[in-house]
């Protein structure tokens, strides 16, 4: 009886510090070197379908994908399908287009798949998305606060242009 005691207070003990370890330190601020992490923890995840072999998209590099963007509950609302198929084509790190996306692309190779989901930090924030941006009473097409799930697919990746001068420019 004692002994069956003393292996359940030793259970106990290894089960505490177990939570005490996994609370701590599992769950601890990475830096968001890789995953792009705001204060608040929100982290843009991503996962390779497929490798590439190709070229690796690098910021500054000129990228083209093709996608299928969708919401938590399943519903696309952006797809190169609806755009006749056209890759969409942007230069890596530059404004215009959502930083969960970038830093998902970043890193991957031609030829490479890659599903990624990007929290309202990484998107849209609080801000709903509309049909018609000029139009506050058009339909909404990504509510406030949602997070957004991208299959990629990356097609191409090109060095970007040099760049000019200003010397050069005047010339």
């Amino acid at each position: 009886m004692r002994k069956a005691i003393i292996w359940i207070v030793v259970v106990i003990i290894l089960a505490v510090a177990g939570y005490f370890i996994y609370t701590n330190y599992m769950t601890a601020d990475t830096g968001g070197e890789t995953t792009g992490e705001t204060p608040q923890g929100d982290v843009v995840q991503a996962q390779d379908v497929t490798v590439g072999t190709g070229a690796e998209a690098k910021p500054g590099s000129i990228v083209s994908v093709l996608y299928v963007g969708r919401l938590s509950d399943g519903t696309v609302f952006d797809s190169s399908e609806a755009h006749n198929n056209e890759p969409l084509r942007f230069q890596l790190g530059a404004q215009g287009i959502i930083p969960g996306f970038q830093i998902g692309i970043n890193g991957m190779k031609e030829g490479g798949e890659r599903l990624i989901a990007i929290p309202p930090a990484f998107g849209y924030g609080d801000n709903p998305v509309r049909q018609d941006p000029n139009d506050p009473a058009s339909a909404v097409v990504i509510p406030g606060k949602s997070t957004l799930i991208f299959n990629i697919k990356l097609v191409k990746v090109e060095e970007a242009p040099p760049a000019t001068t200003t010397s050069e420019a005047t010339e």
